[in-house]
């Protein structure tokens, strides 16, 4: 049953989609979606599926990924209801046409900006904040006006089906569809024409979206991952360093992609480093971190498999336990590690963290800047020059200073990515934007022909000189008064 809330499907149906998306389409053509209020009701209903379904969610999310009541709350349940309010409050102001400046030729007009919905679109979600970024996206198109397919991840099973069977109650099941499915599905459901996708995964499997998408002109979203690099200045608090790096490394077994992917720093920094790490490690996770509430596990075996592969990088400092039984990896610091070893190749997306030794700042940028553009950077120095250095001199979607992806929190800013990083972004009325076309619009009153019979043919120089100056962009409104 590949979309949820259907009843199973006749033998071998040649598209389980099909019928699902000309629903849609039919109830986008209808207008149903436009108007303010709709838009209202269906966010307050997802609303009302956070705040009634939190038990639910919790358990999904501790049986997926071993998440404690604390991880839940603030990464994926708070956020996502702190998105749906903002949308809320500011539904009205976001959908208003946008006002701009004119020019003396279209002093008389009326000229602005259109916030429209696409249409039909498609968000496909990634498996490591199911809940959170299902829904922050979600809240953005549903916002705009849009008919949504949404595609959970099915690595996240427990979280799957507290999506797909649900959810819909929720919302208005004429504009709105779970479809469920593997690569195979996914594949299936990407031959079919959207009006803009949104994808948040690996840049693997970006490309496939983004070629699906070229076939059919399809504009996309995608939020991508990558290594984000951490500097860390000779000139720092070694302790306050490690407890902020330690802690959003760790957090979430490290399966977060803007995490600290590894850290760049002198050998006489990661000598006063490791001790404050170990320090931070175990005042976070105790002893023996295996029995903390508040470290949680691997998505499944194949992911668990290729982290133990990269325990062999360089020398283990600290941690390097697992355990196949339970999908446990301990937290770890490599050092020695070479630019070349595996772990250096591929985003890490799990308790690891190695650190590379560089001469300087200078090698630093160097190193950063001849690998791919990263979802985040990170600069820790008590001295805000070398902060504002990293960042004048290097690209990546974020950057957080002195601190782990505190940027995240905030709906004013917004989270993507450049490069392989992924394109677009999301969260506020960022998300709002993305999934609106920003239509050009121009009303003129069908009358004042003498005015603008200036602009016909056969041309004089002074009828140029006139015209050349009316279409002038003016910062001032002035008028023909």
């Amino acid at each position: 049953n590949t979309v949820a809330g259907g009843a199973g499907w006749p033998a071998g149906p040649m598209d389980p989609f099909a019928d699902t998306l000309q629903r849609l389409r039919e109830t986008f053509s209808s207008g149903r979606t436009r108007p303010a209020e709709f838009r209202a009701t269906q966010l307050k209903g997802l609303g009302r599926f956070l705040q009634e379904n939190k038990q639910l969610l919790q358990e999904a999310l501790a049986q997926d990924l071993h998440k404690s009541t604390f991880e839940s709350q603030v990464s994926e349940i708070s956020i996502s209801q702190s998105e749906i309010n903002l949308a809320l409050r500011n539904l009205r102001a976001w959908m208003k046409d946008e006002k701009v400046s004119k020019n003396l030729a279209t002093q008389l007009d009326s000229a602005f900006i259109r916030k429209e919905p696409f249409g039909l679109v498609l968000i496909i979600a990634p498996w490591n904040y199911p809940v959170n970024l299902t829904l922050m996206p979600l809240v953005g198109a549903l916002a705009a006006g849009n008919c949504v397919v949404l595609k959970p991840s099915e690595i996240s099973k427990s979280t799957e089906k507290v999506l797909a069977e649900v959810l819909p109650r929720y919302l208005d099941q004429s504009c709105f569809a779970v479809v469920l499915g593997g690569p195979e599905e996914t594949g299936q459901l990407l031959e079919h024409k959207f009006d803009h996708i949104f994808f948040t995964g690996s840049p693997r499997v970006g490309k496939i979206v983004m070629t699906a998408a070229a076939k059919h002109l399809t504009p996309v979203t995608l939020e991508l991952g990558g290594k984000n690099p951490c500097y860390v200045d000779d000139n720092c608090d070694p302790q306050t360093v490690a407890n902020r790096v330690a802690l959003f490394r760790y957090l979430h077994t490290g399966q977060t992609c803007v995490a600290p992917d590894y850290i760049l720093c002198s050998p006489e920094t990661q000598a006063r480093l490791l001790p404050a790490l170990q320090s931070a490690i175990t005042r976070f996770y105790g002893d023996d971190p295996r029995a903390s509430p508040d470290l949680g596990r691997i998505i499944n075996h194949k992911h668990f498999q290729r982290l133990r592969g990269l325990l062999s990088c360089g020398r283990v400092a600290i941690g390097g336990q697992s355990d196949d039984s339970d999908r446990y990896i301990a937290p770890t610091v490599l050092v020695d590690v070479q630019e070349t070893e595996p772990v250096m190749q591929e985003e890490i997306f799990g308790p690891i963290l190695p650190i590379l030794n560089v001469r300087g700042l200078d090698e630093a940028i160097d190193f950063i800047n001849r690998r791919e553009k990263p979802l985040a950077l990170y600069a820790f120095s008590n001295n805000s020059q070398v902060v504002k250095r990293v960042l004048a001199q290097t690209s990546s979607g974020g950057f957080c200073g002195n601190d782990g992806f505190m940027h995240m929190t905030l709906s004013s800013l917004p989270f993507g990515g450049v490069g392989a990083s992924g394109m677009g972004n999301y969260h506020g009325k960022f998300s709002f934007d993305t999934f609106s076309h920003h239509r050009t619009c121009l009303l003129r009153s069908p009358g004042l022909e003498k005015i603008y019979a200036i602009r016909y043919p056969p041309h004089s120089p002074r009828n140029l000189r006139v015209l050349l100056t009316a279409m002038e962009t003016r910062s001032c409104s002035c008028t023909l008064l």
